[in-house]
């Protein structure tokens, strides 16, 4: 444990050091295919290569280190996560996983060991999706899974996906053509914040994921009339965002309503935007999660008629788009024991528990068995620059890994 406590520090620091690369000077923001992204990617190869691994870059731009095993060509246990970020970011959202899967490397590394697998840590480039709406943008690419029709999807400054990932170095074309990084692997094992509050409450350090919820990612179109202010009589109007504003209460309320159905309105758009106008047409988000895809599927359909229902009694348009809908996805119960054994003899209890936000598991699991490790995170706060994690909880996470990759055998690869 006092050589990971060592590696934990160095994990830490590396978070510093990644923080620094933004596109906004005052707040972390690193979306794909910026120079932001591009200096975090830079940074981190340099770490890989000082371990001990090869490097390489997919068709999309993720990257990729391999620590070799015993036998050249071995198939390879995959760790990892995601370098992007969202808007004005925490700093250990995605790279906790990449560092941390660096420093179980490092420790092979610093006793000269090789497994009988290999061990490939991986730092998506996009899993966040906020620059192209798409999610498990990297890992997608990375297993082939990638729908080419995606590449066609703007930015707000009209960029195409398939212009950025030129730009970024990366090839398009391959991208289309489902030629990602991934090789022969026998699974995938990712350290992640837990972004809530249980372990906290529990006293844990760490814990094992059990499964990821499914989610459904939804825009909504509110199309009123837009009028003056003031001369327009309140019993006239055809206010879109009136309308929009009764459908979001709406949602709030269908998920108090329903256990575990978690409803959330992050954008919201309304035209012609002026003060004295009457908005006449309104865009919003409706992000729409719950761990059994049946409830959540019904709440979709329960919530697509409220809308239509809000806009017939008020004169309003609505189109309502779906446009994700990601089943929930288990994690592999036999890696996952293996990590909660790993996790017992650590010295600490084990506790699984689901997570409520999508991972790049979510695009792996249909290739390979998935695991995850949740690490306790102050106040349950992600997705924010508050985020904080401990440094013995990240050394308590790299102990975890030691033991895992100590206790791996020589499985057959399971590319699927």
């Amino acid at each position: 444990m006092a050589a990971a406590t060592d590696r934990a520090a160095r994990a830490m620091e590396r978070c510093e050091a990644l923080n620094a690369f933004s596109e906004e000077p005052a707040r972390l923001t690193r979306r794909y295919g910026t120079p932001a992204l591009r200096q975090a990617m830079n940074a981190t190869e340099g770490w890989l290569r000082s371990a001990g691994m090869t490097t390489r870059r997919d068709a999309l731009g993720n990257l990729i280190g391999r620590y070799e095993g015993a036998t050249p060509g071995a198939p390879a246990l995959l760790l990892g996560s995601h370098l992007d970020s969202v808007r004005d970011a925490g700093k250990f959202d995605g790279p906790l996983g990449v560092l941390t899967a660096l420093a179980a490397v490092e420790g092979l590394h610093e006793r000269r060991e090789r497994l009988p697998v290999a061990v490939e840590v991986i730092a998506f480039a996009d899993e966040e999706g906020v620059r192209f709406r798409t999610a498990f943008l990297g890992s997608s690419a990375f297993v082939g899974s990638l729908e080419a029709s995606k590449l066609e999807a703007v930015d707000d400054d009209e960029v195409s996906l398939r212009e950025a990932i030129a730009a970024f170095g990366g090839d398009p074309d391959a991208v289309a053509r489902g030629e990602g990084g991934l090789g022969p692997a026998v699974g995938w094992v990712e350290v992640h914040l837990e972004q809530g509050p249980r372990l906290e409450g529990l006293g844990l350090p760490v814990g094992v994921v059990s499964a990821i919820v499914g989610m459904n990612k939804v825009a909504v179109a509110f199309e009123g009339e837009a009028g003056h202010a003031g001369t327009v009589a309140m019993d006239r109007r055809r206010d879109a965002l009136a309308a929009a504003a009764e459908f979001v209460l709406a949602a709030e309320a269908a998920a108090r309503a329903t256990a575990g159905l978690v409803a959330t309105v992050g954008q919201i758009a309304a035209e012609p935007g002026a003060s004295n106008v009457i908005p006449g047409l309104v865009r919003l988000s409706l992000d729409l999660r719950h761990p059994a895809d049946g409830v959540r599927a019904a709440a979709r359909v329960d919530l697509e008629e409220a809308a239509r229902a809000i806009g017939a009694r008020r004169g309003v348009g609505v189109a309502w788009e779906r446009l994700t809908d990601t089943p929930a996805t288990p994690c592999d119960p036999a890696l996952t024991d293996r990590l909660a054994a790993a996790i017992a003899e650590s010295d600490s209890p084990v506790e699984r528990l689901p997570s409520g936000a999508g991972h790049d598991a979510v695009a792996l699991a249909p290739r390979m068995p998935v695991a995850m490790i949740f690490v306790r995170c102050a106040g349950g706060v992600s997705h924010n620059p508050a985020e904080s994690v401990a440094e013995a909880d990240i050394a308590v996470a790299i102990d975890v890994l030691d033991r895992l990759l100590g206790a791996t055998e020589a499985p057959r690869a399971v590319r699927r």
